[in-house]
């Protein structure tokens, strides 16, 4: 704006707009924690039942199973305190908030998973090295109920909101679910072949579908947790349409990172010619990010040409093409 002295700092958010944006965010994370409060319930209760019964039944896919629901107890239980937390707003010491919360929540989630199935793939190996009998009929109804269980459970949190801490306790969940399914089948195949090895066999396959979906889970925990780009969207893209805009003669120290798996931040320098239409630019900036990215947490900081200091030679630069 006229007057206005090089080097200062603009953010996009008006009073009102960010105010709103507050407001919305902690009304979804108050719906996710309730979810997940239930789903806890709902969790450690069967986990004891299904443990008890894999135990009665000689059943190692049941005791994998109840297993991972203990894991998925604790998981959830850690999601819940995650999203508690991450609600706590912005202070002196914390600018952000604690937001974050959630994603350290995923990752160390991710990290449990990993752990369960490397010890149910041990005790796999072992039932088919010295195979104990399977008592296939109470398998099948205990691992009928622990599907029903599971499905609600799942659906639960699948009406809830969207984020990497939500993403890591649904993952757990559909662990269990297949894990319950699997289980229903060696019953299934024990009753009626007398087959035992399909028990651990099947526990194996638990273990391998789990791994891979939990390496995408921490690879994308880890991204946020690096404040890398987000996936969704290019740095190219963003720093080409801020250049576009009349008036700006280029964008340098451009950087886009994730404050949250739902919340994405992003700071720029603007060269310019004059500062007197910094106003509009900076509105048109901001309707240009908050339209075609879905970027609202901004801060742009105008330079005159003339004034602009030195830069790194490795700070990607954008003009206008």
């Amino acid at each position: 704006m006229p007057g206005q002295q090089p080097g200062r700092a603009d953010h996009d958010h008006e009073h009102g707009r960010s105010h709103h944006h507050g407001h919305g965010h902690h009304a979804a994370g108050l719906s996710g924690r309730s979810a997940l409060a239930l789903a806890l319930c709902l969790t450690l209760a069967y986990a004891a039942v299904e443990f008890a019964a894999g135990w009665w039944f000689g059943s190692l896919a049941l005791m994998s199973d109840a297993g991972h629901m203990v894991s998925d107890a604790a998981a959830l239980g850690l999601a819940w305190f995650a999203a508690w937390v991450g609600q706590r707003p912005a202070g002196a010491r914390h600018s952000f908030g604690l937001a974050r919360a959630e994603v350290i929540a995923a990752f160390v989630n991710g990290l449990g998973l990993l752990l369960l199935v490397l010890l149910i793939a041990v005790e796999a190996v072992r039932r088919l090295l010295q195979p104990a009998p399977v008592q296939g009929a109470g398998v099948m109804a205990v691992a009928f109920v622990g599907l029903v269980v599971n499905l609600v459970v799942a659906y639960v949190l699948s009406r809830s909101e969207r984020s990497l801490n939500m993403r890591a306790a649904l993952l757990h969940v559909f662990g269990d679910l297949v894990g319950s399914f699997a289980a229903l089948l060696a019953g299934a195949v024990i009753f009626v072949t007398g087959w035992q090895p399909i028990d651990p066999i099947l526990s194996l396959v638990i273990a391998a579908l789990i791994v891979g979906s939990t390496f995408h889970l921490l690879r994308d925990a880890l991204h946020v947790l690096m404040e890398g780009v987000p996936r969704s969207l290019r740095l190219e893209d963003v720093g080409i349409a801020l250049a576009r805009i009349p008036a700006v003669r280029e964008v340098h120290d451009l950087h886009i990172w994730h404050i949250s798996s739902g919340q994405v931040a992003l700071s720029a320098h603007v060269k310019l010619d004059t500062l007197e239409h910094w106003p509009r630019i900076l509105e048109e900036a901001r309707r240009v990010l908050e339209e075609r990215f879905g970027i609202h947490h901004v801060t742009l900081q105008p330079e005159l040409a003339a004034d602009a200091g030195p830069r790194h030679a490795v700070i990607q630069v954008f003009r206008r093409r």
